[in-house]
Parts: structure tokens; sequence; C-alpha cells
């Protein structure tokens, strides 16, 4: 035989994980656009969760802290759970911004969130271990596949913006071994009250006393990347709320939304000894550390407040614009009789869309049947890519969307906007 050639009857083996691994329909989404747009159409892209760079660059001291950093050859391994000026840096940031009291070795860093999250899951929970988690959520499900967990996915309501309240929670926590909360929310940008946060902590801490000293506790995994993207809404956490809950909760945070730093990868994690000591133990095995210069720079733009605030208001100000011109458009469609709606923005890069079309015909006779059509039909007719609630763990069945306005200028939403109007009025 050719040593070029394969047999038809040889077929390629892989791990029941791996050949079970359920692919991103953002992705597929995102590609689409891609596509389109490299064969010049014009689509005003609100899919993806990142920041065009050139719209929206990184804070000028961070840029040249991390130049400087290079040119000074820190281009060797970092510290395994990061450098010791940066989990300072956090540390004095943390009591400042949040009052959270947690020293620098309670402080994690790695290469952005997505380590902390999958570090703390398989730190916490065993094959078949109960974990829950509200829908919509970012990839809650895929974590809790890659650690063959139970997973509990408790349906939320518009009522309460996407959020989980302490009832929908209560009848699932009996059990559990984690929680997994994030607010601002991923993908709604809607936020937690005091009232409703306070609620579930008080949850947990009930199902916590209940529980021997031979039990796992229930533990909270509590992702606030988008903390400081915030618009007049104040953020809360559990431990600032109620400090019994510093024994269960483990803080997901980082620079990624908050300095427009997506490709710095710089994240930290916080929270129990025992648990952060394990999640860095897992990880030094896994390797995914934060680049040494990157975290040099990022201990030094984290210290320097007067450039972090200027910063933050100059960006936050711009996000802002952008979510409030998109939630004004489709308020107007609706005042103009289109079965739309939207809520108000209160944080993050997101703003929560319903469009009620699914069922209806397109003007060549293609029936618009979920959620995913419906996406594909507006790429094509109206310019316009979003991101539909069945990519974050709803049914297809379910007539909302994601659009993030990271990706686009204030003038890309203005334009796609009485496109929007046309395709929806087209449909039948």
């Amino acid at each position: 035989m050719n040593s070029g050639t394969t047999s038809k009857n040889i077929s390629v083996k892989v791990s029941k994980l791996a050949s079970n691994l359920i692919g991103s329909e953002i992705i597929k989404i995102g590609n689409e656009v891609n596509d389109l747009k490299a064969k010049g159409a014009q689509i005003s892209n609100l899919t993806i969760g990142d920041l065009n760079s050139n719209i929206y660059p990184i804070p000028s001291e961070l840029k040249q802290g991390i130049e400087k950093a290079y040119k000074n050859n820190l281009t060797n391994y970092p510290p395994a759970n990061g450098l010791q000026s940066l989990r300072s840096s956090v540390s004095n940031d943390l009591k400042k911004r949040w009052n959270l009291y947690y020293s620098a070795n309670d402080i994690l860093i790695t290469a952005g969130s997505r380590p902390l999250i999958y570090a703390i899951f398989k730190t916490i929970v065993d094959e078949g271990d109960k974990v829950i988690y509200p829908i919509p959520s970012w990839n809650n499900n895929h974590y809790a596949y890659l650690t063959s967990a139970d997973a509990v996915e408790v349906q939320t309501q518009e009522s309460n913006n996407f959020l989980p309240t302490a009832d929908d929670l209560r009848p699932y926590v009996d059990g559990a071994v984690l929680l997994c909360l994030c607010s601002p929310l991923n993908p709604t940008g809607t936020m937690f009250t005091k009232e409703q946060l306070s609620e579930i902590c008080e949850l947990v801490l009930e199902e916590n006393k209940k529980r021997g000293a031979d039990e796992k506790p229930l533990y909270l995994m509590y992702d606030q990347i988008y903390a400081m993207l915030t618009f007049g809404e104040d953020h809360y956490n559990p431990v600032s709320l109620f400090p019994e809950m510093k024994d269960y909760t483990i803080y997901v945070d980082g620079t990624s939304k908050c300095f427009a730093a997506t490709g710095v990868r710089v994240g930290w994690g916080f929270g129990p000894s025992l648990v952060i000591d394990k999640m860095k133990a897992l990880l030094t095995h896994v390797g995914a550390w934060a680049p040494k210069p990157e975290q040099e720079a990022v201990a030094e733009f984290l210290a320097d407040d007067s450039a972090v605030d200027k910063f933050l208001d100059d960006y936050k100000q711009k996000l802002n614009t952008s979510l409030k011109e998109l939630h004004a458009g489709i308020q107007d469609l609706k005042s103009k009789g289109l079965a739309v709606e939207s809520i108000s923005p209160m944080g993050a890069l997101y703003l929560t869309i319903k469009l009620d079309y699914l069922g209806k015909t397109t003007p060549d006779g293609k029936a618009i049947e979920n959620s995913t059509d419906l996406v594909f039909y507006l790429i094509n007719n109206a310019g316009m890519a979003l991101v539909p609630f069945s990519a974050f763990g709803n049914d297809k069945s379910v007539p909302w969307f994601r659009a993030s306005v990271g990706g686009c200028s204030l003038e890309d939403i203005k334009d796609c906007l009485p496109k929007l109007e046309q395709a929806l009025e087209n449909l039948k």
C-alpha cells in the first residue's frame, strides 16, 4: 500500500469526552458572518462578546507597560499562582473597589477567566455531582459536561431580567456542590439587585448549615468579569453582603472586559484558601499562566487609580451610548407595531432583544422555524448578526437574542436599524 494513503476501513478513535463535545453556536454564526464579510457584505456583527480594538483600544498606560516589560526581557515563566506584584495589586483593588479583603496568597492569576472556571469545576465537582446554573448563561453546560456533572439548568424569567431568584433555585440545592452565577450577566447585561442576591446567599448559607463535616459544602462560583462595566447600577457581590459567604464563594474576575483587554489574557480568581490552592495545583499541570510581561503591566496599571478611573469613564460612556442607541432603536420599532422588545441596558456589553417572529415565512417562502433560522435570515436580509438564547442553554423556540455592541461602531448600529425594520416587516 502507498504510504500516503489510508484504508477507508480504518476509523479514527478518540475519547468519549472528545467525541461528544458540542460545538459553539456562537462560533458557527460568527463563521457565517466572516464568510459573508469576506465577500463584501456589510454586516453589523453583534454576535461576539469581544471588542473591536480599533474602536475600544486597551488603556495606553497598559499598552506601554506591556511594551516596557518585553523590552526588559520579562519573558521567562511567571510563578504558578501569578506575580506577587499583580496579586498584591489585585488585593488592594478589591479592598478599595468592592470592600473585599483577600490576601495575595488567596488570589490566583491565569490566562483570562476560562482557566479559572475550568479549575473551579474540576476542583469541586466529582463525576455525578449536582451543579446548578441558570439559563440563559454562558458556557456552564460545557464545563458541566467536561466534569461529568449532573447538570441542573434552572429556567429564568423575563420578569426577573433573566436572573435566577432564590425561589427558582431552592428546589435544587439539596445535595448540590456548585452553584454558578454571573452579574452583570452574559448574555443579558442584566444585574442582581441587592435583595435578589441577598436571598440567594441566605439560601446557600441555610443549605450549608444542614451539611455534616464529612460532606462537601455548596460552593458558589461568582463570575463578576463585567463588574466594572455598569451604567448607573450598583454591583453587589456575595461576601460584601454576607461575610459568612467567604468560606463558600469563589470569584472569577480579570482584565478582559473591564479594560477592553480580551486578548491580553490576564484573569484572576479568589476565594477560600483550600479551593484556591487546589486550583493552583491543577493549573500548574495545565500551564494556564498569563504571560509574565502582561502580568507586570497589569500590576502597574491596576495600582494607578487615576489612570484606571480615567479609562473606565471614557470606555463606559462609549459602550453605554451604543447600548442606549440600540435599545432606543428597538423601542422605536416596538412603537411602530413590530413584535419586538428590549431590556434597558444595565451593564456589560450586551442588550437583550426579543424578536417575536418565529413561525413566520420569508418573502421567498421559507419558514422561520426557530431562533437560529431567524438569525441567519437577519444576517442575509438585514445585515445584522445576533446570538439566540439557544446558544446559552435555552430552547430554540425562545425568541430572545443577545446583541453585543463591543465589535461595532455607533454608526454601524444606527445603519442596521432601518434594515432590521424592513427585514421584519417582510416576514409574513
